[in-house]
Formats: structure tokens, sequence, C-alpha cells
């Protein structure tokens, strides 16, 4: 099992947040890996091992709501700019003028504002599954909810009363262990049918919690 750098903390835009670092200290801009839903720096684990080792410098932190890192109750606590706001705060604490910000899942929609939010403090940005998109033209969670329909899970957790919280609460450990296995092999011949989960991709609703 790959073990993690040691847990350290920043006091950052107001909250505290648990990074991981690896690699040495240089004058070059660090790679800041930035995790997607439902993840944690830990989902890093593999590529912080290997870049620290190729002697560059990475940083891994758990985002705002995630892990180790505090998680305000306000809705209006996660939106784009505290969570840039946080990377910026955590550049301070390292004493870090610019970052290569790497993203993935949800973490990619963050640092693809960083370079629009904050562009003094920007090496570059890397998406790993995440194009950049421009604002969409209406409540993305209307978009979401006409193509995939009301059981997409995205529209689901925007409905206190379907409780996703104690729909993850009732699994905890299945509910982990399937987000975090690693993926079942894939046929090598081509699948019957289109991809159906993803933005893009076919309207059939396959992402269902019941409770």
């Amino acid at each position: 099992m790959i073990e993690m750098p040691p847990l350290q903390f920043a006091q950052t835009n107001g909250i505290r947040m648990g990074y991981y670092e690896a690699g040495p200290k240089t004058d070059k801009p660090p790679l800041v890996l930035c995790h997607g839903w439902p993840e944690l720096a830990f989902s890093w684990r593999h590529q912080i091992k290997a870049l620290g080792e190729a002697g560059i410098r990475v940083i891994a932190p758990d985002q705002r709501g995630y892990g180790a890192t505090d998680r305000p109750e306000p809705v209006e606590a996660y939106d784009i700019e505290q969570l840039t706001g946080d990377l910026v705060g955590l550049l301070d604490h390292l004493d870090i003028e610019k970052a290569i910000f790497v993203g993935h899942d949800w973490g990619g929609f963050v640092v693809w504002q960083m370079p629009l939010r904050h562009l003094d403090r920007v090496a570059g940005v890397v998406g790993i599954n995440t194009p950049h998109m421009v604002r969409a033209p209406a409540d993305p969670i209307e978009i979401f909810r006409k193509r995939f329909g009301d059981q997409m899970y995205i529209v689901q957790f925007q409905d206190p009363t379907h409780g996703p919280d104690k729909i993850f609460a009732g699994r905890v450990e299945q509910t982990f262990d399937a987000f975090m296995r690693k993926p079942m092999p894939r046929p090598v011949e081509k699948p019957s049918e289109p991809a159906a989960a993803g933005i893009g991709a076919s309207p059939k609703p396959i992402w269902r919690f019941r409770r």
C-alpha cells in the first residue's frame, strides 16, 4: 500500500485546510493537485509518490468540505470565489508565488477558474477530465434535470428532503468501496450502447441512489 506524506494544515481564507506535500522545494512552480467528488487528496497518492520521486514539488489539499479540511455550513461558502480563494491562501501559507494547478473532475472546474480570477498566482493549468467550459446559458441544475431526470445524483442532492446524507450514512463502507476501488476490467469488444453517464452522453438515467 502506498503511504501518504504527513498531513499538514494551513489557515487559508477563513478555514483550516489539510494538505500533503512531497518533493524538493525549489524555485520552480510546484504542482497543486485538486481532487474531484467524492474524492480526497488521498486519490492522488500514486501521483504524489511518483512526482515527488521525480524531483517535482507536489501539494495535494483536501478541498473545502472534504476530508481533513473544514466544512462550513452555508451553501454560499462553496462558491467559486471561496474555492479559488482557498488555493490562493494555501500558496500564501507556503510562501509560493505561482503554481501549476491540476484538477480532476470537480477539481477541474475549480482550477480552470484560477487564471480567470487569480492570474498572477498561476503558472499553468492542467485539466484531467473536465474541459474548460463557458458559463451555462441556464441554471446547470435545470439542465441536468431536463436531460437526465430527477434521479440524476447532482439533481437529487439539491433537495434536502431526499436526504443525501442519510443515503450515504446508511452504507458508508459500501459507498466508499464503490467510489475508491479500482475499476473493473473493461471488455475488449466495443460496447453495444453509447455511454450513459456524463454531461454530454446519452440521457439514459443510470446514476440512482435508493433508500
